[in-house]
């Protein structure tokens, strides 16, 4: 029976990632053919062709971001994107959802941004008790000059879900920078700590 066991977790260990790989690939596939759905029927593959191609909505949504990019990165471009954010930025509702959501995707793909650029170590949910967290941004200098300290920005995530967690404003004293990159972070939590990038770090 322990051979069994032991077999049988092998062989899991070979096709539970691949499965669940798979899942994911086939979510982002479905997820981005979809935008077929935008299309008159009359305009779509299955319509014109008489069959169904899949994938094709995948590259039908790269093509039209390859475009977008390519037209709001030039000056007539920018101009119609500023009417496009001055309309928007009239509806009460909106305004805020929007300008919220950009300024997000804005600091985190931003080449110069800190946010989700730095892995730190921070006591937490006690002391004594040390947690894995990113560092999302700086203190407010209003912050800092009130509460006489230089704060920093972190996201704690939860295992082994880390698009949830807590946000928290922490004295920069307080935590340790770890030299470690973010995909060996994320590994660490996702497997419950299986995956520990520490070893390598003591070896160095």
């Amino acid at each position: 029976m322990k051979l069994i066991r032991r077999y049988l977790i092998a062989g899991l260990l070979v096709w539970l990632p691949l499965w669940i790989t798979l899942l994911i690939i086939k979510f982002v596939v479905e997820l981005l053919d979809n935008s077929l759905s935008l299309l008159p029927f009359a305009y779509r593959p299955e319509a014109l062709l008489g069959v169904k191609i899949p994938g094709f909505g995948v590259i039908l949504s790269l093509l039209v971001l390859v475009i977008t990019g390519f037209l709001v990165t030039n000056f007539v471009g920018k101009w119609l994107v500023n009417i496009w954010e001055s309309i928007l930025a009239r509806i009460p509702l909106v305004r805020t959802i929007y300008a919220g959501a950009k300024k997000i995707l804005e600091t985190l793909f931003s080449p110069t941004g800190q946010s989700f650029r730095k892995v730190l170590l921070v006591e937490y949910p006690r002391a004594g008790l040390y947690s894995i967290a990113f560092q999302t941004g700086n203190g407010s200098p209003r912050l800092n000059a009130e509460m006489n300290k230089e704060f920093v920005t972190i996201f704690i995530p939860t295992t082994p879900n880390p698009t949830s967690g807590f946000l928290m404003l922490v004295p920069k004293e307080d935590v340790v920078e770890l030299n470690m990159t973010v995909d060996e972070a994320l590994k660490f939590v996702i497997s419950l700590g299986v995956l520990q990038p520490f070893k390598k770090l003591n070896q160095d």
